[in-house]
């Protein structure tokens, strides 16, 4: 019971002050589980991260997952036990972000009326849109469009299709990211 209250406070505490994403929070999971706690070796933490970085979701909430299920198999537990472990974990590393995000979004339903807000709100929407372009701009090089010219007249197509059919025609994400991969597969064979 001790170890799923420990379990429960490290991953509450790195939640709560994790700031910079699931990467930043790697090296307070490390400090923690590793060095502090001794649940884990180097070893098993390291892959642990690659399973994170390779499975679907946000790799600090897959690490605490992951951590959780082996700190608890490695203190003799049984299986069904560290899947509980799992959960404890990956309940405390998010509750944080949850209480926060309710605490923010009570406060922005009662004042988004107000100028201030509204202000800061108009200055931010071009911003994320920013951000946004240069993401795509950072992902349109030769390692994703190619390197020679049937590649990147594919990969252009693709790119201006995806575009007008997600624009214009408002199709769904999900269908036109599987179109893509066909189409990718289909073109790559030919």
């Amino acid at each position: 019971m001790m170890l799923f209250l420990q379990l429960f406070y490290t991953f509450f505490k790195i939640g709560l002050f994790g700031f910079g994403g699931g990467y930043a929070m790697l090296s307070m999971i490390q400090g923690e589980v590793v060095t502090r706690y001794h649940w884990l070796n180097s070893y098993e933490f390291t892959d642990i991260v690659a399973m994170s970085q390779m499975t679907p979701g946000p790799i600090g909430i897959n690490s605490a997952t992951y951590v959780g299920y082996t700190a608890i198999v490695n203190a003799g537990f049984p299986h069904w036990v560290g899947i509980l472990g799992s959960c404890v974990s990956t309940f405390a590393v998010v509750l944080p972000s949850f209480i926060l995000m309710i605490l923010i979004s009570r406060f922005f339903l009662k004042y988004q009326k107000h100028p201030v807000i509204a202000a800061v709100f108009s200055g931010l929407r071009p911003g994320v849109v920013g951000l946004l372009a240069a993401a795509a701009l950072v992902l349109m090089n030769r390692e994703n469009f190619g390197t020679d010219t049937r590649q990147v007249i594919v990969s252009s197509l693709l790119f201006a299709g995806t575009f007008i059919a997600s624009y214009r025609y408002k199709v769904n994400p999900i269908l036109l990211i599987c179109l893509c991969g066909a189409i990718g597969l289909l073109t790559s064979y030919a």
